[in-house]
């Protein structure tokens, strides 16, 4: 059993808890950073963590042997660079960062104190996506030629943060909320990006945003790809793969469709998960040293880069390559 400690305990932090905290066999929370101390207090005597409002203090604490990163994207960087020094293992929330620079850092000091590390990106244990990397994996859909995905929730109103709307925080509209998530998608079934041409056009700004996000996409390998996103509209994945035998597609959580020669059709319905528990297993195991975290250092990587192209191309409106 891993003890950790949760740096944020805002929505997403109480998400952590409240999926792990005497549920997981794995990982468990003894220490919670939060600035807002006597707000967040009734939440720590609930889950029996210790309460402070600094990361040094959970570094600090001789009982903590991980480290659960729930704070803005900005601060990322610095704190895993600081966790890495203290020689704890790093679990991060998405994005882990916003400029590749800052990305590479961040590796590489995790790299030089020998730590696990994990990124928090739960899409990536859906059961959807689990399947749809498994069937793309097997060679059934031949050639692979074409990725194209769609994501779109409500949680940027009803989640609402000042920061989240901050340029320098969250830029891209957004690509921090949901198009991250479809971008990790992309890179781990088709690897690196080497291009993008993106679009941003926002319909209104404010506590309950509304704006789209188009980008093109050109892979290391040849593959080309696409997606979307509406902040906010009511819920809506789908990420689909299409090949010269065949395509699967992901919709949701818990189905994938395949689509083969002849007209054959194929559904296949999975149990629920809680993506967040898997997740943090996944990092505990990690740490324990029974598996490496199944998103690889590299592909972080290869993430943070793309999203920064993205970024780039919606302000200049042009293509930004990747080198």
């Amino acid at each position: 059993m891993i003890n950790a400690a949760i740096i944020g305990l805002g929505w997403w932090g109480k998400n952590h808890l409240a999926a792990v905290q005497g549920k997981s066999a794995k990982l468990r929370f003894v220490h919670g950073v939060s600035k807002e101390i006597d707000a967040s207090l009734p939440l720590a005597e609930a889950h029996g963590i210790t309460l402070s409002d600094d990361l040094e203090h959970a570094l600090a604490d001789p009982r903590v042997q991980a480290v659960i990163l729930a704070t803005p994207h900005s601060l990322h960087t610095d704190q895993i660079v600081r966790v890495a020094k203290a020689g704890k293992p790093v679990f991060c929330e998405k994005p882990f960062a916003l400029k590749r620079a800052d990305a590479e850092r961040s590796v590489a000091a995790c790299a030089r104190a020998g730590i696990a590390l994990g990124v928090g990106t739960n899409k990536r244990f859906w059961p959807s996506m689990v399947e749809l990397r498994r069937v793309v994996a097997s060679g059934a859909l031949g050639r692979v030629m074409l990725i194209e995905g769609h994501y779109s929730n409500e949680n940027s109103g009803a989640h609402f943060s000042a920061w989240r709307d901050s340029p320098d925080e969250s830029p891209g509209g957004g690509m921090t909320g949901t198009g991250i998530h479809l971008l990790d998608a992309f890179v781990s079934i088709a690897g690196p990006v080497s291009g993008v041409t993106a679009r941003l056009t926002t319909h209104r700004q404010g506590a309950d945003p509304r704006d789209t996000i188009g980008v093109n996409f050109e892979f290391a390998n040849g593959l080309t790809g696409y997606f979307g996103a509406v902040r906010a509209s009511p819920f809506y994945w789908r990420v689909q793969v299409f090949g010269d035998e065949g395509s699967a597609e992901a919709l949701g959580e818990t189905q994938v469709v395949l689509r083969t020669r002849g007209g054959k059709v194929e559904i296949r319905d999975f149990p629920k998960v809680d993506s967040i528990l898997a997740e943090l297993d996944a990092f505990a195991d990690a740490v324990e040293g029974r598996a490496p975290y199944p998103i690889k250092p590299n592909e972080i990587v290869d993430v943070v880069a793309a999203f920064e192209a993205i970024i780039q191309s919606m302000g200049s409106g042009k293509p930004v390559s990747i080198s």
